[in-house]
């Protein structure tokens, strides 16, 4: 069937007299077949763990980056709500819902025990009274003014257009609410 070998002539006579033939080898190859296979076998299933590992680890990340986003926002609006309540003029007022009052000229001890300044009561002032729009007097008799339609004075005419605004009245609500002002201390900012 298969013709036998012809005999080697030359350089390929002696290299084959120092390395001895003794015949094809399945046996030695065997093992180092399996072994490549393995060693890519494992490879590969070391990829799948490791990418489903990254996979897992980035929807973690994404997750904790949407929490940390909603955190923040709620934090913003928590600070911005605490700036807002302490502003002075909320702190006035919430304080004014309180009852409390500003307080008068303080006085002071010394380490001696003598009393430095002059100390007054806190007494509350005077309810301000809240400005009431007053009718035009170029209105009719039984005219009463639209409050949708109040314009920059106050009052507003019936037929829409808003008149000029009298100087006598401007000045009787401006000295109306002067003493009120007046009597209160300004407010102090929180030292920011």
């Amino acid at each position: 069937m298969s013709k036998p070998a012809a005999p080697l002539k030359g350089r390929a006579a002696r290299l084959a007299r120092l390395m001895p033939s003794t015949g094809p080898s399945t046996a030695a190859r065997t093992p180092f077949v399996l072994l490549v296979v393995l060693l890519l076998g494992g490879g590969l299933i070391t990829l799948l763990l490791l990418n489903s590992a990254l996979n897992e680890g980035s929807f973690r990340l994404s997750e904790l980056k949407r929490d940390t986003t909603e955190l923040t926002d709620e934090q913003q609006a928590l600070q911005r709500d605490v700036d807002g309540r302490s502003q002075p003029d909320a702190l006035e007022r919430r304080a004014r819902e309180l009852g409390m009052v500003p307080g008068g000229s303080p006085a002071f001890l010394d380490p001696d025990g003598t009393v430095r300044g002059n100390p007054t009561e806190a007494t509350a002032p005077p309810p301000s009274p809240s400005p009431s729009p007053t009718p035009s007097p170029r209105a009719p008799a039984g005219a009463v003014p639209d409050p949708d339609a109040t314009g920059a004075s106050g009052s507003a005419s019936p037929s829409g257009s808003a008149p000029a605004a009298e100087p006598d009245s401007v000045a009787e609500s401006d000295s109306a609410t002067a003493p009120t002002a007046e009597s209160t201390p300004p407010p102090t900012s929180p030292g920011r």
